[in-house]
């Protein structure tokens, strides 16, 4: 009689380490949203730390080129990156400097000087930035030291949209966002 309760037990765990084994390799379209969010993406700058200062030459002050701007930890199942860049401590709220989307995910750096066309080869796109252009343009605060957000949004889709603005851009990610960081460089006009 003992032997069959152990029987049975050993069936029981059997059975549930399987399931366990199942849960663990689930292929990358079957993890949740939330499963998948949960990885830590980093966005960096070789050319500033979070919370510091950034160079002149990427200012109004200086050549105005954008920064190197690099990213790891993203999640699987990534279909494109898009990164805006803004200034919430603007006179009017918040100014857009930069609308970047559908980088393909094989890619996890944008170089310094970053060509300012509308859209690459590769599908990348430009959106328009509040100078009413696209590509990057650097902080030109009119007084006081201003924060410059580079919002990092890892999607699990391609944008089919083309010149899109912040907010345009952002409604067409609502939903397709699987994981998100940011990098904060600040700049004061000398």
């Amino acid at each position: 009689m003992q032997s069959k309760y152990f029987f049975i037990l050993f069936l029981t765990m059997f059975f549930i380490s399987c399931q366990n084994k199942k849960q663990e390799t689930k292929p990358p379209e079957q993890v949740s949203k939330k499963e998948r969010s949960e990885t830590e993406m980093k966005i960096t700058s070789s050319e500033f730390k979070d919370g510091e200062l950034m160079p002149g030459k990427f200012t109004c002050d200086g050549e105005n080129i954008s920064p190197q701007i690099s990213w790891t930890g993203f999640p699987t199942g990534v279909k494109s990156f898009a990164i805006i860049c803004n200034d919430p401590d603007a006179p009017s709220g918040d100014w857009v400097h930069w609308v970047i989307y559908n980088i393909p995910p094989g890619i996890n750096e944008l170089k310094e000087k970053y060509p300012k066309d509308n859209s690459f080869e590769n599908g990348t796109k430009q959106g328009i930035t509040d100078f009413k252009k696209t590509g990057y343009d650097g902080p030109c605060p009119p007084g006081g030291t201003h924060r410059y957000y580079f919002k990092l949004y890892a999607l699990d889709n391609l944008i089919d949209k083309d010149d899109l603005t912040k907010s345009k851009l952002l409604k067409a990610m609502e939903g397709h966002i699987i994981a998100s960081a940011e990098l904060i460089g600040k700049y004061k006009r000398q």
